[in-house]
């Protein structure tokens, strides 16, 4: 806010309008994680690096496949953050350095803490459906919370809303008056929105926060405009609520929360503050140091990649 002085003499006021909210869409990109999958990156991008505490989303699927593993992402290491699972169809093997074992299916959310370390995989069961289609976002957890020791849960009782128009299941966070029982530490709205035929779906929106929309499927409009998939449309701060429509069956996720004041580096798989926490981290990972192991993975897990200045993000 710019800071307030006193005229020295009265002046007429002119009136002014109050803050308009934004609706800028940014192009997401494609990543390849191997094994034959390729993901749509939504953030962080260039031009945006967050939405509230949420500083990464990927999209994957759909996939259709037979007599192989789909998704094998080779244990791995995390520091500073949560990772949400969530999917719109098939399964997901959770296995990480604490011991922890759980299958992520559609409706269910799979939600690692990383806090100060962990390590995990994550791959397709041997008894599958054969398809695929999710989603992995990372939320940047805050200085205060960043040192603390990981942890895993599963949550299969979510709450879902029906507001007209479709249904919307609330993973993360808080909207319309309710919240979800995942474990979250900045004040955050996770939602994934699913449309009928010829809907209009109207939904509150808290004005202090920024969100944003993506497109999972289908064709969308917000406030009559059309929104393209594969791209983050961000909505700012100052809404009060949006309202949406569709034609034709289709889906979306609503990302969001109190805009994040903390400046954060993203390199491969670690949210911190410095560089030189980031090479720590990557040090220990090479050593066998702090991570721990992923015991109920079976093949080698992954190699850190050589650090560069400017850190990126990674899977």
């Amino acid at each position: 806010m710019s800071k307030l002085v006193a005229s020295p003499e009265p002046k007429s006021l002119e009136t002014q309008s109050a803050p308009r909210p934004e609706l800028v869409s940014y192009p997401a990109h494609d990543a390849d994680l191997g094994g034959g999958i390729t993901v749509v990156r939504v953030l962080p991008l260039r031009q945006h690096r967050l939405v509230g505490p949420w500083c990464f989303f990927d999209h994957y699927g759909p996939l259709s496949f037979n007599n192989r593993k789909a998704m094998d992402v080779a244990p791995h290491p995390h520091i500073g953050l949560q990772t949400v699972s969530w999917l719109f169809d098939g399964e997901i093997l959770h296995n990480d350095s604490l011991g922890c074992t759980s299958m992520a299916r559609p409706g269910e959310l799979n939600l690692m803490t990383a806090g100060q370390a962990i390590a995990h995989a994550e791959e397709t069961p041997a008894r599958n459906s054969g398809k695929l289609h999710g989603l992995q976002l990372w939320v940047a957890l805050p200085d205060r919370e960043r040192q603390r020791a990981p942890s895993f849960d599963h949550y299969k009782d979510l709450p879902v809303l029906e507001p007209g128009g479709g249904r919307v299941h609330l993973f993360m966070g808080e909207l319309a008056g309710q919240r979800s029982k995942a474990r979250a530490f900045s004040p955050l709205v996770g939602a994934a929105l699913k449309f009928e035929a010829n809907a209009k779906m109207r939904l509150p929106l808290n004005p202090a926060w920024e969100h944003a929309l993506v497109i999972i499927d289908g064709k969308i409009s917000l406030d009559g405009k059309q929104l393209i998939p594969g791209a983050l449309h961000y909505l700012g701060a100052h809404r009060s609520g949006i309202e949406l429509s569709t034609k034709a069956p289709a889906r979306a996720v609503l990302i969001g929360g109190a805009p994040f004041e903390e400046p954060i580096i993203i390199w491969w798989n670690f949210v911190a503050r410095t560089a030189e926490e980031i090479q720590a981290a990557r040090e220990d990972w090479e050593q066998h140091r702090r991570f721990g192991e992923v015991k109920a993975y079976r093949g080698a897990r992954l190699k850190a990649p050589s650090f560069i200045a400017r850190p990126i993000a990674g899977h």
